[in-house]
């Protein structure tokens, strides 16, 4: 018998199972090429259900041609049972056949598949679990959950068929997965009111609302904040969005700053009601309060109602000054908030309630509030993905458990990123992996900014909330490589994975967006708006044989492949491929070409007055047309991502300059050139040369090239500039032999994944060179501080050690872990302390 429980087999490889095209005596036939799927379901189920009878009937007709439609139990192809809602006779019936009941019913969520005879029996839990159950057939019928999202067309089949011995049974390791929709106005919600369905400015109608709840419901989510930033109407203005969550079985919740799920921004009137002050105008702010929860009683979706109070988008609480006050007055309303619960919804111990200690709140939260056992703990990262906090042994004891607030994008100092998704797949597993080894189940929320951007970050986060070993540290690459297989086939995708792997990899160097050396949210009496124009970044034309060439060849490389993987896509995926792979790999590739070009250009145009001055023209007027050349690639691709792709469906989804950040600009150059000398210089311009690596007399290796590691080291693929960054349990140590050439003073810098203290404590490693007394250094940063930022810009934290009079020959690194949350990534054994350089030149940097 088959048992597949895992989602990195079961979204994935069941599709082979499910699909093939010629039978075999163990085989059972669900669509036989002449007459529609047909399927049966019980009378009594959850309105989910039938919203996903909707999407599977439409996901047939895609790949059959013909929309399933229902049957008699008898004669159906699928039987869909809802347990929860299921008789006696047949709970009796379903043990009889081998349906493990009991055990389904301690799943979250959770369904079982399985063939008895001829037909296919889904059985939920619940109605979610139902829904989830159904769409597993899409999936194996070959349909993405990405389907509409991404425009990823199935594949047209005559056949489909089951494994007779084929069961499964799955349930979610958290309880609440979903999505935060955050820093919207550049991307969805421009796109829903001003395309997808027009409306009034800032709308995100329910027309768009129901798009995100089914395609959160293909990626077995159940969760979602609705946006939330000033201009975005909000959520419960929208007639019919509440409505549509609860058919879809979306529980609805609210960020850190919006209590009882009121969105103050868009719904607190301050001329109506007064100022938002809980000191002063107790009454008004409990009547407000009051009115939501008046408003979603017995939501069939669910709610989850986050506590506490903050001032208006986040500003902190009016009406209290000192620590003193601030803490009184914030317990009074988590107080206070749990009899509004018990009189207006039910008995508060029962209600999914969330406290998120973010930012000062945190600190109040330490020294001693009361925050009810009930109530779910949700951690946030650091805006950059480095989660600071995770419960203690006491907080993981918690009945109403831990959560988490993870970020794929994000409007913030030092920088944003709200153009292209690009964390690295090693950096989500590392830290939700923690996380749930933390005991932190209850409730997981990623903040994205368009899901459809999200893409593949997004769909990891939500697979490891729903089955948290779907993917270890050592398989990250492999479900990645086949979520390519699945989206563009198995040719395409094989021949993609390598470059796509190399393009996380560049990204982790430096996302796109911080490719401009400047910062956000600064001293507007130094700068324009609180933006540092874009300078000249840390790659070196001459380091190492050339990094900064060096870097736009390995670009380059990589949007080589995606070219030519393109004609291994079917033609009906060539817009899913544009927007999922083109689009991201050449706009970021000519990005970095723009950025660097530009240096070039402006390092040449240096005030020089010697005898060759004017020497260096030819090659300053080449950068500047590579780089004004580059800036108009992204413009068309953005151009083409909006109005052509799709026949324009995602027309105003893509914002090539979202805020308009100086990083996302026109280039700074010294000189502009006409569109006919961009292409003289071009035409004219030598053929490159390759700059491979020079190590220059360093000594420099990746961390997971070591000798020896101790017990629990655990390299993490996907992870760091190596990729394969090594994560070290307290204690743990990595042991590296290395040789020198030359005697002479140098230098040891060692780079880690600049990850958090996530138990209120430090977060320490030692190095020790030929059995030297150990020096000990520290990761730990103040939120917001200069080291923090050049720190998550550079996804890096780099440490150095004076090593003086290093002697040539054979040498020992010892590198130890002091604390948990260690994660090395590279090492550089350097005789020149004061080199000027940004890349460790090591093997994986070619």
């Amino acid at each position: 018998m088959t048992k597949l429980k895992t989602i990195g087999r079961t979204a994935l490889t069941v599709l082979t199972v499910a699909s093939m095209t010629t039978a075999t005596a163990a085989e059972v036939e669900w669509y036989d090429g002449t007459k529609a799927v047909t399927y049966s379901v019980q009378k009594n189920t959850d309105p989910v259900v039938g919203i996903a009878l909707q999407m599977f009937a439409s996901d047939m007709e895609a790949v059959t041609g013909r929309k399933a439609v229902a049957a008699p139990e008898s004669s159906a192809a699928i039987r869909l049972v809802e347990l929860d809602k299921a008789t006696s006779a047949v709970r009796k019936m379903l043990e009889k056949s081998g349906v493990p009941v009991d055990e389904l019913e301690g799943k979250t969520d959770g369904f079982h598949i399985s063939v008895e005879g001829s037909q296919v029996t889904i059985v939920g839990t619940n109605g979610r679990g139902t829904a989830y159950g159904l769409l597993e057939m899409s999936r194996m019928a070959g349909v993405s959950p990405w389907v509409w999202w991404g425009d990823v067309v199935p594949e047209r089949r005559q056949r489909l068929t089951i494994d007779s011995e084929f069961e499964t049974l799955q349930g979610a390791s958290v309880e609440y997965r979903g999505i935060f929709l955050n820093d919207e106005d550049w991307s969805l919600r421009p796109w829903s009111y001003g395309n997808y369905e027009p409306g009034k400015f800032g709308e995100i109608g329910p027309k768009t609302y129901k798009k995100v709840f089914q395609l959160l419901l293909r990626l077995r989510a159940n969760a979602i904040w609705p946006g939330m930033h000033t201009g975005t109407v909000a959520f419960f203005k929208i007639k019919g969005a509440k409505a549509m969550a609860d058919s879809c079985g979306i529980a609805i919740g609210t960020s850190h700053c919006e209590p009882l799920l009121r969105n103050n921004v868009d719904e607190w009137d301050t001329k109506e009601r007064g100022r938002f002050n809980y000191i002063t105008n107790k009454d008004a702010v409990q009547q407000y309060w009051i009115e939501r929860l008046k408003e979603v009683k017995g939501s069939a979706g669910g709610n989850m109602f986050t506590i506490g109070m903050r001032g208006i988008h986040d500003g902190s609480m009016e009406g209290v000054k000192t620590m003193d006050e601030k803490f009184n007055a914030l317990q009074q309303v988590i107080d206070d908030q749990q009899e509004l619960l018990g009189k207006y919804i039910g008995d508060p111990e029962k209600q999914t309630q969330v406290f998120v200690p973010y930012k000062e709140v945190l600190e109040i939260y330490e020294r001693g509030l009361k925050v009810p056992d009930y109530v779910t703990l949700m951690w946030c990262d650091d805006n950059y993905g480095y989660m600071t906090r995770l419960s203690d042994e006491a907080e993981q004891r918690r009945s109403g458990g831990g959560g988490v607030y993870y970020h794929l994008s994000y409007w913030g100092r030092p920088h944003d990123y709200l153009w292209l998704t690009t964390t690295q797949p090693g950096l989500i597993y590392n830290e939700m992996r923690a996380a749930y080894d933390h005991n932190v189940r209850k409730i997981w929320i990623v903040n994205v900014h368009d899901p459809k951007v999200a893409g593949y970050d997004l769909e990891l986060f939500l697979d490891m909330a729903w089955d948290i070993n779907s993917v270890s540290a050592s398989t990250i690459a492999d479900h990645y490589r086949a979520w390519l297989c699945r989206q563009f086939g198995n040719e395409a995708g094989n021949k993609l994975y390598p470059a796509m792997h190399e393009f996380y990899r560049l990204c982790g160097e430096r996302r796109p967006e911080f490719m401009g050396w400047s910062q956000t949210e600064l001293s507007k009496a130094t700068f324009d708006r609180g933006l540092s124009p874009v300078r000249n970044t840390q790659f070196s034309t001459t380091a190492f044989g050339g990094e900064l060439d060096r870097y736009l060849e390995r670009y380059a490389g990589v949007a080589k492949t995606v070219g030519e993987a393109e004609a291994l896509v079917r033609p009906e995926l060539k817009d899913a491929y544009f927007a999922a792979i083109k689009y991201p790999v050449l706009a970021a590739e000519a990005h970095a070409r723009k950025m660097l070009e530009a240096q070039r250009a402006r390092q040449m145009a240096n005030g020089s007055t010697t005898k060759g001055m004017f020497d260096s023209n030819p090659a300053l007027y080449t950068a500047v047309a590579k780089s004004q050349k580059a800036y108009e690639e992204i413009r068309k691709l953005t151009e083409y991502y909006n109005e052509r792709m799709s026949g324009g469906k995602w027309n105003r989804s893509m914002n090539m300059r979202p805020r308009d950040l100086p990083v996302h600009g026109a280039p700074l150059l010294p000189t502009m050139l006409t569109d006919e000398e961009v292409d003289e210089w071009l035409a004219k311009a030598p053929v490159g040369k390759a700059h491979p690596v020079e190590a220059d007399g360093t000594v420099t290796r990746n961390a997971c090239d070591y000798q020896q590691a101790t017990e629990g080291a655990q390299p993490v693929e996907m992870l760091g500039h190596s990729m394969n960054a090594v994560a070290l349990p307290k204690g743990g140590t990595l042991t590296y032999t290395f040789t020198t050439a030359k005697d002479g003073d140098a230098v040891l810098r060692t780079a880690l994944i600049p990850t958090q203290p996530n138990d209120k404590g430090d977060i320490r490693f030692s190095v020790s060179v030929d059995g030297a007394e150990p020096t000990v250094y520290t990761l730990k940063e103040k939120f917001r501080s200069e080291g923090w930022k050049q720190n998550v810009l550079r996804g890096q934290a780099v440490r150095t050690l004076k090593l003086p009079g290093l002697a040539a020959g054979s040498h020992k690194l010892e590198i130890k872990a002091l604390d948990n949350h260690i994660v090395v990534d590279q090492w550089m054994v350097d005789y020149d302390a004061d080199r000027k350089f940004y890349l460790f030149p090591t093997t994986g940097e070619k």
